[in-house]
């Protein structure tokens, strides 16, 4: 309490004093957050190190485990964000109520809300800071991450991983007219926004649905765009995106189930949207940044389909600034008050179990939009505004 008096006492103006204040009360805030978030997410470093030693083999050395640990480290550290502001808040604040100095600020006519959002504004660092890793780490880091510990590698053929599609297939008679050939089942494992895609798998289905043709490619490289001719409007005309395929191996099924195989170096490949969106379309949500997610939304919409997944993404990262305020108003509200009927120790523990109770509601309403098909921006919503609310009525209780 000493130091906070010999601060305030350094000028006799109110805003002057105020300002001194509130310097103090985000200084503290700020650096005991810092360390909440460093500390929860060195933990999950060390967890993840321990767990990845059991994982280790001739292919999989400890310095595969090691740059796994790094490049998957972002992603701990914007997860444990929400909680880490909490805890860090709780202490923060936590640490100023065992000196009594918070009672002074409130004799001093100080109000609570004005200490609330002293502690509010250290906390948009780590929102901005969330904000950036979404948009411009976790997209690289992730993809490094999966590269060298890519537990889907040898997944069996039906991984939902990459990207499945089915298309219509026509066939020219011999008049020149187009007429449907069946459908082709189509998996694409792995694009770039180069053009160059990875694993190829294509069923071929005759008009009854019987299996003709199984084709697996290990890859192929965009090599341009079929120009569509203004007049026609033949359905084997509206793919006009192609892909050079290449090391292909085709299994043929002939009648009486007896099958014959071919090989040959290269092939075609033709898509109807262009690489950007087959890169978009075989990348997982989480490996997505925003504007990405939007363009996949956008993509989706203009396909006339939708993919919850990806929406609930999108929301959850676009939505994670307030999840982190309202973790921080929640902590706020733990500290006000006298330390006599519960010790710091004790609000401490009480915050964090809180933090991982949320995480653990964010991601049920995220399985429960995802089982139902609710609307993921209102699933997302209810934890934030409950969170909130309730904070802002443990500080009411308070005053």
């Amino acid at each position: 309490m000493r130091s906070l008096l010999s601060k305030v006492q350094v000028s006799q103006s109110p805003s002057s004093n105020l300002k001194v204040l509130g310097r103090y009360v985000k200084t503290n805030a700020l650096l005991a957050i810092i360390a909440a978030v460093v500390g929860l997410w060195a933990l999950q470093v060390l967890f993840t190190y321990l767990s990845e030693l059991e994982d280790l083999t001739d292919s999989y050395t400890m310095s595969d485990a090691l740059r796994y640990i790094f490049y998957r480290s972002p992603y701990f550290l914007e997860q444990f964000m929400p909680t880490g502001a909490l805890l860090g808040a709780v202490v923060g604040l936590g640490l100023l109520a065992s000196k009594s100095e918070l009672v002074v600020m409130r004799a001093a006519g100080v109000s609570i809300y004005r200490i609330v959002g002293w502690v509010l504004q250290p906390a948009l660092i780590f929102v901005i800071l969330a904000l950036a890793i979404n948009q411009f780490v976790l997209p690289h880091s992730n993809q490094l991450a999966k590269g060298i510990n890519n537990e889907d590698s040898s997944s069996l053929v039906t991984s939902v991983r990459g990207y499945w599609t089915m298309q219509p297939r026509f066939a020219s008679n011999n008049d020149g007219d187009a007429q449907p050939d069946g459908s082709d089942i189509l998996y694409i494992d792995y694009a770039d926004v180069q053009g160059n895609i990875g694993e190829v798998k294509r069923w071929h289905l005759d008009n009854d649905g019987n299996l003709q043709t199984a084709t697996h490619a290990e890859g192929g490289r965009y090599s341009g765009r079929i120009p569509a001719p203004t007049a026609s409007t033949e359905p084997s005309e509206q793919y006009r995106y192609e892909w050079q395929l290449n090391n292909m191996t085709e299994l043929t099924i002939n009648q009486g189930f007896e099958s014959s195989q071919s090989r040959a170096p290269l092939n075609t490949l033709s898509l109807p949207f262009a690489p950007e969106s087959v890169y978009l379309l075989t990348r997982e949500a989480e490996d997505l940044s925003l504007t990405q997610l939007y363009k996949h939304r956008q993509f989706m919409q203009q396909q006339g389909k939708r993919s919850l997944d990806h929406e609930l993404s999108f929301w959850q990262k676009l939505l994670s600034p307030l999840s982190i305020l309202s973790l921080v108003i929640v902590a706020c509200s733990f500290v006000f008050g006298s330390l006599r009927t519960h010790s710091l120790g004790l609000r401490i523990v009480v915050a964090l179990l809180f933090g991982l109770l949320f995480s653990y509601v964010q991601d049920l309403v995220g399985f429960v939009s995802l089982a139902t098909g609710f609307s993921p921006l209102l699933m997302v919503l209810l934890p934030i505004i409950g969170s909130a609310a309730l904070g802002f009525y443990l500080i009411k209780r308070q005053m």
